[in-house]
């Protein structure tokens, strides 16, 4: 049986686990300048997305923060739509 439900569930938890690294990173682990091309980046990527492709994400979002242990991550998954622009003005 699959880790995950779908593709997008995957492909989801990948990339939020790869922002939380990047939000979590000392100067020293992360270039300060390629972190913020890399959030912009993903910023603008779900700017794109269509309005049936944010709604899913967002439910996919916050689905992922209901079952999240910890209180942290959790914090940033329910953070996410608005701080990478799914919702509101908000970009990162």
């Amino acid at each position: 049986m699959p880790m995950y439900p779908s593709l997008t569930r995957a492909l989801a938890e990948a990339l939020v686990d790869v922002l939380w690294f990047i939000e979590g990173s000392e100067d020293e682990q992360v270039d300060p300048d390629d972190a913020v091309k890399v959030l912009e980046g993903v910023a603008h990527l779900v700017s794109k997305l269509s309005s049936d492709q944010r709604d899913e994400l967002i439910d996919l979002l916050g689905t992922m923060a209901e079952s999240e242990a910890d209180p942290a991550r959790r914090e940033f998954l329910e953070g996410f739509p608005e701080g990478f622009g799914l919702i509101g003005d908000a970009v990162a």
